[in-house]
Formats: structure tokens, C-alpha cells, sequence
């Protein structure tokens, strides 16, 4: 709407100039093509030699970094001497339920029936026969298991050796096992992937730095900031199977893409396509990313309020996510959690609101058409919401808004409990924002939005005090928008930052990000105030050495993390299972145990770790009935309800308390209040199972209780 009128000025502008000799005008116009090349950072203007050594530096912090994620899992796990059932046991809760698939994928007889067992899957919600491939965002492990046997198949072909495998003696009365080493071992193919991927990520977040900061030192700043905060930033070294290990690298590559349209004079809408094909490649992945592309649609649309950006440009990138949904939508066989999202409702009321730029700009007060849009905004969004989810009868992510409705009320239920005990989902550290601030990114940062926020203000009392003579001028600079990338990027990193702030494990968003809008203190354009080129780049170094004293500090840390895992229960466990029950067993248990049963022993199981499913979540609550002060005859009932044959019992989930009223039973008293005051059933069965069941395996974790 703005550029439109401003476009209009520019046209009255040159009608005007057209008494001008030929000559004349031939040459202002070279005039201020010259300007706007010499003023403008935006076109990157750097020399080849610029442009190949900041490539190479991309590579170099590219491999660093994988390096240094895969030196940290190595040393935690010391992952290279375990046997395959020990790297299969550190895959805990949901990380071992998507291994499993990607083994489902390498072991069957070929592709075809790889993928079949996925699709028409019975052995992860038995007796139902669910698509895995559409729940539980798959693509990466079907994609893995491919390439792996294809990789296999070549070295098998043309005689490569491709493993080295020793025998490890473990000692502590522990029976030697084989350990393998190399791209041949399944295990050890999927993590090198994992890490080269967040390698790439690395890379990326380099050369998005410098480019939205026009300057190498920009992105040199990113990369040391995202080191110097690594345990803030990711967790990838930890838990390689968790989706965000795939989805994340792909949405800072997206987010870069949109930062390139917004830069750009005039996007095509092959620039739709680039966004598309990288939203794809986000939401494939990760359920969780429709949310972290609704707060990147309100950002772009909050630059397009602001008037940084023009219809043209924000529909290029609506187009890009538009597609990207409808494709994901397709790929993940008809998800309609994807077109009951709120990023759904969202794009959809962005686009109708640009749509009538035409009709709001005949509007004379520029206050009023930004109070019109926003509150069309969070209109159209809520009501596309409750108006498809009704249509489509389902209520898969109602547990979002009633997790918010217990951190900001006293609603509380069994499924909120579950969450907000967990501490991941708690509200931000207190201690997150005192570690920031020691390596001085969030002091660093708070100087760049006071600097830029100081900048637009400027522009906009001068669009108020000269209002003819600057809107030429801010016009002619719109050509590039020079300030449309860093208002996104400004309101992108808040949204991260809101979302980090509300569950403490959404900081692998927040963190990142605060190292990339550290990067504009080497830009021109906004800290050009300070004076020579050498001064600026002098208190670059100088806060960059700040950060260095307590990074170092943090990176020698991380790197002291030495330890070998081993859980000798669960490996009981799981070996019993394998000698003393018949292939089709049905389990049932704690989530994260069950996942582990699923892959190591391939026996059916009623509930796993993957929450976001209604029916997954009820049938999780009838299962954890054991932990209720419910009498055993219930239990027993719900359980031959869900034709399960074994209950595993941990010993842990009985009795552990992670905050006051998140006792299991604690959780139960929410909704059973019948049974309150009652001696909880874990309790009960631990010490004595009959009537109704008999324990058939226990050491000092776990107990399986038998049916009777």
C-alpha cells in the first residue's frame, strides 16, 4: 500500500521532470543508479576473491562443526566401542520409536516391503493398523534407510570395505560384545548424517550472517556466538534421532530464503519455488513446524504493516509457504493437523488481507489501516481455525491450547500434567538469560535493536517532519529495501524468543537466532555512526574477545563431558523379552521403555512416546491406570481391552517427583478423585500383582507383570 503511493510520487515526480533535455535526464538517472550502488549494502558488492574465501570459510566451519557435535556425542556415549543393542538402547523415548523405522527400512527384504511395513504398520498401536510415515514425520528415516541401502549395495558390489568391527570386553561380570566401527554400521551411517547436517547448519548460519550484515565479520560473530552458547543453542549432540535434528538446519536455510526475497528489488516467482521446496523439506520432517512458520508468517506480515515491504514481495513468499503446505499436506497422505494448524489460518488470512490492500488504502490515516489489519488478522485466524477443525471433526493439537491454558490459568488435566512436569516444557531457565548475557549475546544484541529501532525511528520523524521531500527519498532506497530483512529478521528472532520463553526447550530457536541478529554490529548501515571502518571493526573485535572469555570457558566445559553409557537393567530386560516371550507379545508401559521395545525386540506395543495423536494419548492414560490409585481389577481390564499380554512396570515412574503435584499419582488425583487417599496401584503391584497378575521378570528397575 505504501510503495504504491510512493510509486505514484515517483511518477508525478517524473512527468514533472519531463521538460528536461534528453541529455540531462540521461544523466541524473546515472546519478542515482551510482548513489544507490555506492549508498546500499544490500547488493553484496564483493570482489570474487571476497566471494570464493567466504565460500571456503562456509566449508571450513561447515566440517568444524560437525566435528565438534560428533567429538562430544563420541566422548559422552563413547558410542564407538558399544555392541549395536547398547547404541540401539541409548536411543531413549522418542528417539529410539523413529530409529526403529529406519531399521524397519534397512532390514526388510527390499524397499518395497520396507515401506509397505510402514504404511500399514501393526506393531506400534496394536491391534490398529496405522500409516507411520503419515503420523509420525518419517521422511527422514525412509530416506536414510534407502540411501544406506544403496550405499551398502555398492560397497558389497565392488568388494569396499566399509566397517572395522573388535570384541569389547566390558567387564563387571558383563559378557564380551562385538562392536563395530564405520559408514557399514547402521548406527553410526545415521548419526554421521545427523552431524553433517548440523555441520551444514553451521555453514549456513555463517553466510546468512554475512549476508544480513553485508559484511564476513558478520557471520564470523554468528559462528563464534552460536559456539560460545552451544548448550543453549542445540541439543543435536545429545539426541541425534530427534526430529528437530533434521527439520532445524533445513528452516534457518528457509529463513534465510525469505530474508534474500525481502532483500531482493523484484522477486520472481521462482523465488516462491525456492521457498516452497525448503518449507517441504521443514515440515516433512517435524510436526512441530507449523508453529515455527506461523510466527514466521506474522513476521512477515508485520514487516508488510510497517510499510518495509510491498504486496508483490510478501506474496512471493506466501505463495512459497502456501505450496509448501499444500505439497507437505499431500506428502504426509492427507495430515489434517497440517490444515488445522494455525499456520494454516494464518496464511490464509494474511493473503486475503493483501488482497485488499486496495480497498484499506483509500483509508487517509495510516494508524487506523494498521489496527484494521491486525485485528483482521487474529480474527481470521482463530475463525479459519475452529471452522476446519470443526469440518474435519478433529481435535489432534487441542492439547496445545490447553497446555497454554494451564500455564496461564488453573486449568489443569492428566495430558497438561504430563507435559508441564516435564521440565522441557516448563517456562525459560532464570539461569538461560544469565548465561547469555556472561558470553555478552544478549547485551550485544540489546545494542543492535536499540541501535536499529533508533535508526527507523529517525526515518520516520523525518518522513514526519519533511514528509515531500523524504518520501521521494525513502522511495527511491525501497527499490532495495534496505530495511525489510532486518525488521523480519528483528521480529522473527521476538516471536523465537516468546516461544522460547513460554517452553524452555523452544530456545534451540531463540538462541540461534540471537546469534544472527549479533551480526549486524559489523554492518555499515546501522552502526555506521560510529565512524571509520576501523573503528567499527575495532569494537567488533573488542566485544568479540569480550565473548571469547566466558565462551572459552563454556566450549572447555562441554569438552570435559566424558562418560560410557551403559544401562544393564533395560539390557536385561530387553534380553529376556527376547528369550521368554513369543514374537507376538503385546506390551504395554511407560512411553519411553516402550519405544525401546519396539526396536530392540520388535514385539507389538499399545503406546509410545509420539503424544501429538488423541487416540494415541487416551490409550496412554488407560495404560498408565498402573500408576493411578485405581484397584488392580480396572488395570486388568483396560489391558485386556487393549489385548495386551505384558505391563512393564518402572519402578522409577512410581515414586519420582519432579515438582510438587507431579507425582504420578499426584497427576491421577486431577481426575480420579473417586480413589484419592488410596495407596497408589504401583505400589500395590510391586509388592504383591495377584490376583490379577504375576510378575515373570523383575530386577532393580524393572518388573513384567503377566495377565493372568
Amino acid at each position: 500500500m505504501a510503495a504504491r503511493k510512493r510509486n505514484q510520487l515517483i511518477q508525478n515526480s517524473n512527468n514533472a521532470n519531463q521538460t528536461h533535455s534528453g541529455k540531462k535526464k540521461l544523466a541524473k538517472k546515472s546519478d542515482f543508479k551510482d548513489k544507490i550502488t555506492c549508498d546500499s549494502e544490500n547488493a553484496l558488492n564483493f570482489t570474487p576473491t571476497t566471494k570464493a574465501i567466504t565460500l571456503i570459510l562456509a566449508i571450513v566451519i561447515t566440517v568444524i562443526h560437525r566435528n565438534h557435535v560428533y567429538g562430544m556425542f563420541e566422548r559422552e556415549r563413547h558410542f564407538s566401542h558399544l555392541s549395536n543393542l547398547e547404541r540401539e538402547l541409548a536411543f531413549r523415548t522418542e528417539m529410539g520409536l523413529y530409529y526403529s523405522y529406519y531399521k524397519t527400512i534397512i532390514t526388510a527384504p527390499t524397499v518395497v516391503l520396507g515401506l509397505y511395513s510402514v504404511m500399514y504398520d501393526n506393531m506400534t498401536e496394536y491391534p490398529l493398523t496405522i500409516n507411520v510415515l503419515k503420523r509420525f514425520n518419517l521422511y527422514p528415516e525412509v530416506a536414510l534407510g534407502i540411501i544406506y541401502r544403496t550405499y551398502s549395495s555398492f560397497c558389497q558390489t565392488f568388494g569396499i570395505k566399509n566397517k572395522m568391527c573388535w570384541t569389547v570386553n566390558r567387564g563387571k561380570d558383563l559378557s564380551p560384545v562385538q562392536s563395530c566401527e564405520g559408514l557399514g554400521e547402521p548406527t553410526y551411517f545415521y548419526v554421521e548424517v545427523v552431524f553433517w547436517f548440523s555441520g551444514i547448519m553451521m555453514g549456513t548460519l555463517f553466510l546468512f550472517g554475512t549476508f544480513l550484515s553485508g559484511s564476513p565479520y558478520g557471520g564470523i560473530l554468528t559462528v563464534l556466538s552460536f559456539f560460545y552458547n552451544h548448550g543453549e543453542a542445540t541439543r543435536v549432540m545429545w539426541t541425534p534421532p530427534l526430529r528437530e535434528s533434521f527439520a532445524f538446519p533445513v528452516l534457518v536455510i528457509q529463513i534465510f530464503l525469505v530474508t534474500i526475497c525481502l532483500r531482493m528489488r523484484n522477486p520472481g516467482y521462482k523465488h516462491s519455488a525456492f521457498i516452497s521446496i525448503a518449507t517441504v523439506s521443514f515440515m516433512l520432517p517435524w510436526q512441530f513446524a507449523q508453529f515455527a512458520l506461523l510466527t514466521q508468517t506474522v513476521a512477515v506480515f508485520g514487516t508488510y504493516v510497517l510499510g518495509y515491504t510491498d504486496s508483490h514481495k510478501i506474496k512471493v513468499i506466501l505463495y512459497g509457504q502456501l505450496i509448501g503446505l499444500l505439497v507437505s499436506y499431500l506428502a504426509l497422505f492427507g495430515n489434517e493437523m497440517l490444515l488445522t494448524s494455525f499456520f494454516a489460518s494464518c496464511l490464509l488470512t494474511v493473503l486475503i488481507i493483501v488482497y485488499l490492500e486496495p480497498v484499506l488504502e483509500n483509508i487517509r490515516f495510516r494508524t487506523i489501516i494498521i489496527a484494521i489489519q491486525g485485528i483482521l488478522l487474529i480474527i481470521g485466524t482463530v475463525g479459519c481455525k475452529i471452522i476446519v477443525s470443526k469440518i474435519l471433526e478433529t481435535a489432534d493439537d487441542a492439547h496445545i491450547g490447553e497446555i497454554f491454558r494451564s500455564k496461564f490459568g488453573d486449568f489443569k488435566n492428566f495430558h497438561t500434567m504430563l507435559y508441564t512436569c516435564a521440565k522441557e516444557f516448563d517456562f525459560m531457565e532464570p539461569e538461560t538469560p544469565v548465561k547469555l548475557s556472561r558470553t555478552l549475546l544478549l547485551p550485544t544484541v540489546f545494542i543492535v535493536v536499540c541501535s536499529v529501532v533508533f535508526k527507523l525511528l529517525t526515518e520516520e520523524y523525518l518522513a514526519w517532519k519533511s514528509p515531500s521531500s523524504y518520501e521521494m527519498q525513502v522511495d527511491r532506497n525501497m527499490r532495495l529495501k534496505p530495511n525489510a530483512e532486518i525488521v523480519y529478521n528483528l521480529l522473527q528472532c521476538a516471536a523465537f524468543t516468546l516461544m522460547a520463553i513460554m517452553i524452555m526447550r523452544l530456545k534451540l530457536f531463540m538462541t540461534p537466532h540471537l546469534c544472527l541478529i549479533s551480526s549486524l554490529l559489523a554492518s555499515k548501515k546501522i552502526f555506521g555512526w560510529i565512524g571509520s571502518r576501523e573503528k567499527q571493526l575495532g569494537l567488533v573485535t573488542i566485544i568479540a574477545a569480550g565473548m571469547t572469555y566466558q565462551g572459552i570457558t563454556n566450549l572447555q566445559h562441554q569438552w570435559s563431558i566424558m562418560g560410557e553409557y551403559s544401562n544393564v537393567p533395560l539390557e536385561e530386560l530387553v534380553d529376556w523379552i527376547n528369550a521368554k516371550t513369543s514374537k507376538n507379545a503385546v506390551f504395554a508401559g511407560p512411553m519411553p521403555t516402550m519405544a525401546t521395545v519396539k526396536l530392540t525386540t520388535l514385539r507389538p506395543i499399545v503406546n509410545h512416546p509420539h503424544y501429538e495423536d488423541a487416540g494415541l494419548r487416551e490409550r496412554t492414560k488407560k495404560v498408565y491406570s498402573m500408576y493411578s490409585r485405581k484397584p488392580a481389577e480396572e488395570l486388568k481390564r483396560l489391558m485386556k481391552e487393549m489385548k495386551v499380554n505384558y505391563v512393564i512396570l518402572e519402578d522409577s515412574w512410581c515414586n519420582r517427583r519432579s515438582k510438587p503435584g507431579c507425582q504420578m499419582a499426584e497427576i491421577w488425583d486431577l481426575e480420579d478423585r473417586k480413589n484419592r487417599g488410596k495407596e497408589p496401584l504401583c505400589s500395590i503391584l510391586q509388592r504383591d500383582p495377584k490376583p490379577y497378575f504375576k510378575t515373570v521378570f523383575k530386577n532393580a528397575v524393572y518388573s513384567v507383570l503377566k495377565l493372568i
